[in-house]
């Protein structure tokens, strides 16, 4: 399991500028300001800004998954990108299962 720069209990940036409960990883700061600002700007609109803001969401989502597990998120990227052998689904449920492990290992008590 590796830990990377991820959020949670390790290596925690400040960010005024954020509009989520905790600060994302240096990587994922860029992504997480355009989403608070997506957010406020949708807020003023006649859409919900979970529509409107889905994109940068994803965006966000992936890339403090791939700071914190970068060595899980390829494996399940590499062993689950295709139905395969019944070795290859078990390899994927288990790239899957250490990816979990890795994410609850990041997360805050």
């Amino acid at each position: 399991m590796t830990g990377g720069s991820c959020g949670g209990r390790r290596d925690r940036e400040s960010d005024p500028d954020a509009s989520t409960a905790l600060p994302v990883p240096g990587p994922c700061a860029s992504t997480q300001r355009a989403l608070a600002e997506c957010r406020r700007r949708a807020a003023r609109g006649p859409l919900q800004p979970e529509a409107l803001c889905r994109h940068l969401s994803r965006a966000l989502a992936e890339c403090v998954v791939t700071a914190c597990c970068p060595d899980e998120i390829e494996a399940v990227r590499t062993l689950c990108g295709s139905a395969g052998t019944e070795l290859r689904r078990t390899q994927c449920q288990r790239a899957r299962i250490d990816l979990s492990i890795c994410l609850e290992a990041h997360q805050e008590p």
